[in-house]
């Protein structure tokens, strides 16, 4: 007895219409959505919980439910008003592309399997190489799942070019900014926690040059082998970049791998404003950029870039029997070799169908709008009795805190207070505004990432968190 997954093609067009309409319809009314949702693990097992179905269910029929319950209850990352963590803005066309990418099954992992799927992105990393001005002749890169990948593809690529196989006496650098994937990356690596040196930043965030050279000079000292810096392009929390020229500076004369982490920050090259912050970023030996951040696509793709790709190679070539016959020659670049990944998904296809379809002109006028966004939240705010800078605003992210002026809160009663604030806001649904912790201080965070997002969005969420701040302080009388 056989089995099949088929249905008939009417049947597969009509069920394929009813999904991009719904994706479409999505798309169209966005905004008049609520951007949050919330749920317990009780309430997901009651609508989810069951044992695999033995007997099959009408196709239309799971396609309602999923419609009526998983992404009811899924955040509206793409909504104006989702502005925590880095938000993913995404664009149509790439949905579409990812679509066709997994519609035809698409291996992107070997060029035999499909050079049209290798060579698009062999094309797409030259635009990118471009645009950071690294060299495209003997530069190369790798898409990944995220930043996550790209920084452990990074790290691992960059222990076996500066150490070999014995790493021993390794050190590698980092700032207490820095993102949390590069330390997940460097224990999954094997380092012990004595190997790594997290390094205070400045009052700007920024790593301390002078902190940096006083631990490289004392490892040595000790007999060590410092290897490697992770610098960050845009961190997380606040957007900063270290300054990358002193750092570039600082790795060559002591002949560690510098790898600039610019997983949120990178694509603000784009703008005039982001390439002046972002000046040293091309001395960097490895790369990291996010296109699922700020080049608007959905998730999952991240990227590595390197200043010669015979590094990834020489990290990751592995040649087992049964790859034998699909080798092919050395321009036909096999991807499986540049990184940790055989089974790779299409995920060139997204970028490349979105940057022909919009134009690049089309990508800069949107960062370069965030940018500007997020420096017109800061006037506004300076402007305001009731709200405290603490980080400016650098590459479209901003943090701020409620304290008007003649409260006379502690420390502790002025964290509570906007603590509470991001809880009230989170409950309205209206936005997803969360706090992150600076000089030991809660603060709310805003991601402006967004070019679907305006001012009036912002000015309608700080009138809502005003209206928190009062009645939570109307509550303490």
């Amino acid at each position: 007895m056989s089995a099949h997954f088929d249905l008939p093609l009417e049947e597969m067009k009509a069920y394929g219409y009813k999904i991009v309409d719904l994706i479409a319809e999505h798309w169209a009314t966005m905004e008049e959505k609520k951007p949050v949702t919330s749920a317990t693990r009780e309430e997901m097992d009651s609508i989810f919980l069951q044992e695999a179905p033995e007997k099959a269910t009408p196709a239309n029929e799971v396609l309602d439910f999923v419609m009526d319950n998983v992404m009811k209850y899924s955040n509206v990352i793409s909504h104006p008003k989702s502005y925590s963590f880095v938000p993913g803005p995404s664009n149509f066309v790439s949905t579409m592309a990812d679509s066709l990418a997994t519609g035809f099954n698409i291996f992107s992992g070997g060029w035999i399997v499909s050079p049209a799927a290798a060579e698009l992105e062999i094309v797409t990393m030259n635009w990118l190489l471009k645009m950071f001005n690294f060299p495209v002749k003997k530069g190369g890169g790798i898409f990944t799942s995220g930043g996550s990948m790209a920084n452990l593809t990074a790290l691992v690529t960059a222990r076996r070019i500066k150490c070999g196989d014995d790493f021993s006496k390794a050190v590698i650098y980092l700032s207490d900014q820095a993102h949390s994937s590069n330390i997940k990356a460097i224990r999954v690596l094997g380092f012990k926690k004595e190997q790594i040196r997290i390094l205070p930043t400045d009052i700007e965030f920024r790593i301390s040059i002078n902190k940096l050279k006083n631990a490289i000079a004392k490892d040595r000292l000790e007999g060590l082998q410092p290897f490697c810096f992770i610098a960050s392009a845009g961190t997380t929390n606040t957007g900063t970049v270290d300054p990358l020229d002193e750092i570039a500076d600082i790795c060559e004369e002591e002949n560690l791998w510098f790898h600039v982490d610019g997983a949120y920050g990178g694509a603000g090259i784009l703008s005039k404003k982001g390439a002046r912050a972002l000046r040293g970023i091309e001395r960097a030996d490895s790369l990291t950029v996010d296109p699922h951040k700020w080049f608007f696509q959905p998730y999952e793709i991240g990227c590595l870039l390197v200043k010669d790709s015979s590094w990834l190679s020489n990290t990751f070539s592995e040649k087992p029997e049964y790859l034998r016959d699909i080798e092919g020659n050395e321009s036909e670049i096999n991807f499986y070799d540049y990184g940790i990944q055989l089974t790779r998904r299409f995920r060139a296809l997204k970028f490349y169908m979105s940057i022909k379809t919009y134009g690049l002109e089309t990508f800069k006028k949107a960062v370069t709008y965030n940018i500007d966004l997020a420096e017109e939240v800061e006037r506004m705010l300076r402007k305001s009795r009731n709200w405290e800078i603490i980080s400016p605003a650098t590459l479209a992210v901003i943090n701020y805190r409620y304290n008007p002026i003649g409260l006379n809160y502690s420390e502790k009663e002025i964290d509570a207070l906007n603590q509470e604030i991001s809880k009230r806001v989170m409950e309205s649904k209206e936005a997803l505004l969360v706090t992150t912790i600076l000089n030991k201080q809660v603060v709310l965070r805003m991601c402006l990432i967004n070019p679907k997002t305006t001012i009036e969005d912002v000015r309608e969420t700080f009138l809502l968190c005003n209206k928190f701040a009062e009645e939570i302080l109307a509550e303490k009388k």
